[in-house]
């Protein structure tokens, strides 16, 4: 189903995740995305009133992904062998309220690339979830909405792109 223009986007409605196409089970009930900043310089001088940042086109921060578990598993501790890039797909399924007041959906697809930097066992204590988790630094992430990629950055194959737009086409074109 498509979803119409002028609906009003109001929840992720489920979501799953799969390591290599294997859907991971046992997951906590919410994972943050990562941010996008990017790297800058301030800029200062003659000519121009104060300051501002300036951001370097197509260079960002350090991307971390946490990942929570109910349970300690054999997929977060395999995560932790730092030879191996952890290859993992978020998809879920956007609610929309459309403007007759119908719910439509969308799809919402991420798709990460990192090794882990940390692993947290989580606690015991009977009767309760462990609240282990893995926390990636990620060297790939793509988000598609609707089938349509709409952000990618590929920190190791120097991509980025925005709503289509490949942002270092100049800057590849003179390097």
């Amino acid at each position: 189903m498509s979803v119409s223009a002028k609906s009003i986007p109001t929840k992720i409605n489920r979501y799953n995740v799969y390591n290599e196409a294997e859907k991971l089970i046992g997951l906590g009930d919410e994972m943050t995305l990562p941010d996008f900043e990017q790297a800058t310089e301030t800029i200062a001088g003659a000519g121009i009133l104060g300051e501002f940042d300036d951001p370097t086109v197509g260079y960002f921060s350090n991307q971390e992904l946490e990942i929570p578990w109910r349970l300690m598993d054999r997929s977060a501790v395999g995560m932790l062998n730092s030879t191996k890039s952890a290859k993992l797909t978020i998809r879920g399924a956007a609610q929309y309220l459309n403007a007759e007041g119908d719910i439509e959906f969308g799809s919402v697809r991420v798709v990460v690339r990192g090794r882990a930097t940390s692993l947290t066992p989580g606690k015991l204590k009977a009767g309760s979830p462990m609240d282990a988790g893995v926390k990636l630094s990620l060297t790939y992430t793509l988000i598609e909405l609707d089938g349509e990629t709409v952000l990618e950055l590929d920190k190791l194959n120097p991509t980025f792109k925005v709503l289509g737009v490949d942002v270092l086409a100049a800057i590849n074109e003179m390097c």
